[in-house]
């Protein structure tokens, strides 16, 4: 039987508590993007801590990398799902809050938290 796309969606999301996604896009004309901060080793190191806390894998946080989404200004940027919730970071320190915070506590970061 094949499900709808509603509920092949909604199956699909409940894989993961969390998904959250690290704008890692890198601009050949030297405008603003996330890479210039260092995204994908910030990616790494929130990869790194998920599986060192317990907290990759089915039914718990997936960490992956994503191309542009559009909120160069404002960034480097991250998105956790399924409350789409973005986050502007710094560095591991802001990293490991969202983690701490977040991922583990279910608690929004509202310092890093943009609209």
């Amino acid at each position: 039987m094949l499900m709808s796309g509603t509920i092949r969606y909604l199956a699909c999301m409940a894989f993961y508590k969390y998904h959250v996604f690290f704008c890692t896009n890198q601009r050949e004309d030297g405008s603003a993007c996330c890479q210039r901060f260092d995204a994908l080793a910030m990616r790494d190191y929130a990869k790194q801590r998920s599986k060192e806390l317990g907290l990759a894998g089915p039914g718990k946080v997936r960490i992956n990398t994503a191309g542009c989404m559009d909120r160069c200004q404002e960034g480097p940027v991250l998105v956790v799902y399924p409350e789409a919730t973005w986050y502007s970071y710094i560095d591991k320190e802001d990293i490991e809050e969202i983690i701490q915070e977040h991922l583990l506590n279910g608690r929004v970061v509202e310092r890093l938290q943009i609209p």
